[in-house]
């Protein structure tokens, strides 16, 4: 009899263990390390920063809900005392950004007339709605989508001619910026692959005007606590955004989060190595939102 359980037992292990080995996980959590975690342990770290960087890939439907998680627990741990932020809304559309949370308009005026980005509602609108529902501010960080073209036609220089009115949505000038030899390389690439054209250093320079902004309106809206949402490319490896935003308000206690796609998302791939702070694994099969 007592032979008889011992195999069943061994049997039923072993199904266990097929099962676990079958089991398909939509997402992985990872740390600096490459160590796998619980969600709870990387917000216990994210909680106590002073600024939380959520880099994305942009269309992974995985990464937003998560985004939207992490913000909604943020505000559990801090309430009030949060901003939120994101590259996806323009600072000079920060009035009616400001006017939509504050319920002054509607949700279809904003959407008509706020300029967003062409997956807003079903990627970001759970965001700015978390920050409506609890009258949290929503910061529009992002520059003008048409003073950042300026600076990919020509240059830094193209800037000087903007009025004192229009300069009031960008980071002050200068845009401390040095030249990346691996940047503009990416960019010229883009270029060539997409048939368009334009000055990779210039390309840079505007993403370059991109990160100063969002840094720059961090700075000037950071009360508390802030969440920031943007591409991974604005906060890998503690660029981007971050260098300038270390140079304007210096001394932040600073996190960031990856969003990263592979293959196999049973460990870190080393390609991802030493981007982030955390990083949100995702299967490259997954799901895309467009």
């Amino acid at each position: 009899m007592r032979s008889c359980l011992t195999i069943l037992l061994v049997m039923l292990l072993g199904f266990t263990n097929y099962s676990k080995g079958q089991e398909k996980k939509a997402y992985r959590l990872f740390d600096a390390k490459g160590k796998e975690i619980e969600y709870k342990e990387m917000m216990k770290v994210l909680k106590a920063q002073d600024v939380v960087f959520i880099g994305e890939v942009h269309n992974c439907a995985i990464a937003h809900w998560l985004e939207y998680e992490m913000v909604k627990d943020l505000y559990t741990a801090h309430k009030d005392k949060l901003t939120i932020g994101l590259e996806m809304l323009e600072a000079d559309n920060q009035l009616m950004v400001d006017e939509y949370v504050g319920r002054l308009i509607s949700s279809d005026r904003f959407e008509e007339e706020a300029r967003l980005w062409p997956n807003y509602l079903t990627d970001y609108a759970p965001v700015v709605g978390l920050g409506r529902e609890h009258g949290l501010r929503v910061i529009a960080t992002n520059v003008p989508r048409r003073y950042a073209n300026m600076v990919k036609n020509g240059g830094f220089e193209a800037l000087e001619k903007l009025s004192a009115e229009a300069k009031k949505y960008i980071a002050p000038l200068p845009i401390d910026y040095e030249p990346d030899e691996e940047a503009a390389g990416m960019f010229g690439l883009m270029m060539m692959t997409s048939g368009k054209h334009a000055d990779p250093e210039n390309v840079a320079k505007a993403q370059a005007l991109k990160d100063a902004t969002m840094g720059w309106f961090i700075a000037q809206n950071l009360k508390s606590k802030f969440v920031h949402l943007n591409g991974n490319y604005h906060s890998d490896f503690k660029k981007g955004i971050i260098t300038y935003l270390n140079k304007y308000r210096p001394g932040l206690k600073i996190a960031t989060v990856c969003s990263v796609r592979q293959d196999d998302i049973k460990k870190l791939g080393e390609e991802n190595e030493g981007r982030a702070d955390f990083y949100i694994c995702v299967p490259t099969d997954m799901t895309m939102t467009y």
